[in-house]
């Protein structure tokens, strides 16, 4: 660990700087939304437009690099990304909103392409799962340690706009002013979505419901605290308690994951993804039960993610796994464009429960789905399985790779360590 940060603290520094701005900026549009007076539907519209623009990004961003370099694309888009945060108050209509987060989220997303590609780079093979780890830690991190500084200005003024758009700023310096040469770029050419289908239903299937949860809880919980009339400060609360509980709760799930059956533990977990919405759903405006829900919600949605990654790759050739990453993304990328405008719906037909009711039946359908495959296919024996890796639902292609490569460098080695303890051998 103390190697990866004497290597990359650049650009973990500059990526947390970035994720706290990020994560600034999605409670701030809800909160001030409410403020200008727009609708639910308007506000589903604006941020439903973020993953829009990753999705793009993630997608684009591989050929921009690749003409004009890493740092000139990182440099680009952060400069752009602070340009459209002052453009918000500035402007406040939703529809330049939600052309600005398109913007914003493609940016985004080719920006965490350029720095997980630097971080590859700075990996050994020795250190590379810490490597991903600390930066999966950094990203979510940074979420929760923006929903504190949600508190220090008034929202419906200028500065709370101003700040994160300073911290993007500061982000690009020590990455621009570091030593370390700027690696080489490659991308797999992505596994068909048919393939991939035909390799793991319960994948494809799982990938997209996620990308809807994660979505909703991404974007519209602060948009459903300011519909009950949270203040700020309990908006903030609200939204860092899903990205606590993901924090908290993906060694366990991840130590579980390696020890039983993984469809097994899909139905678990989703379940009790079930019960953390109910509990919101029944909480009737007490503010602990609503955090209790948030931190259950948000502890199982990121390692569902991880775990359904990990599924996937336990049937897929160890050459096929960095392809198979493109169209995992693709898919839970289709599923969170989706997330908000259904979740704006509800809320508008069932009132802020909405927000529940869309999270509680996602992972239901999940339930129902995994279980349902659990008869059509064989158990594969826990010895044979892949390692799980914890990855959060705004990775890149370049993550998942990193992730992949991790993932096929642990099942080698068990297997090298069987191999020699086998009496003989």
């Amino acid at each position: 660990m103390i190697q990866v940060l004497s290597s990359a603290w650049a650009l973990l520094f500059g990526m947390g700087l970035l994720m706290v701005a990020n994560g600034m900026q999605g409670t701030l549009l809800a909160v001030r939304g409410q403020i200008e007076g727009f609708g639910t539907f308007e506000m589903s519209l604006v941020m439903s437009a973020y993953f829009v623009g990753f999705l793009g990004g993630s997608r684009t961003a591989p050929r921009m690099i690749r003409r004009v370099g890493h740092v000139r694309v990182f440099a680009a888009l952060a400069s752009l990304i602070s340009a459209v945060m002052i453009l918000y108050p500035t402007i406040t209509d939703p529809w330049v909103w939600m052309m600005g987060r398109v913007l914003i989220g493609f940016c985004f997303s080719a920006v965490y392409v350029t720095a997980e590609s630097w971080l590859n780079d700075a990996a050994s093979n020795e250190n590379r799962g810490q490597a991903l780890s600390l930066y999966m830690i950094v990203q979510t991190g940074g979420i929760v340690i923006a929903q504190v500084l949600m508190v220090t200005a008034d929202p419906s003024g200028y500065v709370l706009f101003v700040i994160p758009s300073i911290l993007v700023s500061l982000a690009i310096t020590p990455i621009l002013l570091s030593i370390s040469p700027t690696p080489a770029f490659d991308t797999t050419k992505p596994m068909s979505l048919r393939a991939l289908f035909n390799v793991s239903p319960l994948g494809c299937i799982g990938m997209f419901l996620l990308g809807g949860v994660f979505s909703a809880q991404f974007g519209m919980s602060s948009v459903y605290g300011a519909l009950i009339g949270l203040s700020v400060g309990q908006i903030s609360t609200f939204v860092a308690m899903f990205f606590v509980g993901a924090m908290l709760l993906q060694y366990p799930i991840g130590w579980v994951s390696d020890r039983f059956d993984r469809r097994a533990l899909v139905v678990v977990t989703a379940a009790i993804g079930v019960v953390g919405a109910l509990i919101g759903y029944f909480s009737g405006g007490s503010f602990n039960m609503i955090l209790a829900s948030a931190f259950v919600m948000g502890g199982v949605s990121n390692p569902l993610y991880s775990l359904l990654l990990a599924h996937t790759n336990d049937y897929l050739d160890h050459d096929d796994m960095a392809a198979a990453s493109g169209g995992l993304i693709f898919i839970n990328g289709l599923g969170a464009i989706s997330g908000p405008l259904i979740t704006g719906w509800m809320m508008g037909q069932f009132g802020p429960s909405g927000f529940y009711i869309f999270i509680a039946v996602l992972n239901a359908v999940l339930v129902i789905y995994a279980t349902y495959r659990a008869t059509q296919r064989s158990t594969i024996a826990i010895e044979d399985t892949g390692a799980y890796v914890y990855m959060t639902q705004s990775a890149t292609p370049v993550a998942m790779e990193i992730a992949q490569e991790y993932a096929i460098e642990t099942e080698l080695e068990s297997e090298l360590e069987d191999e020699s303890d086998t009496p003989g051998a």
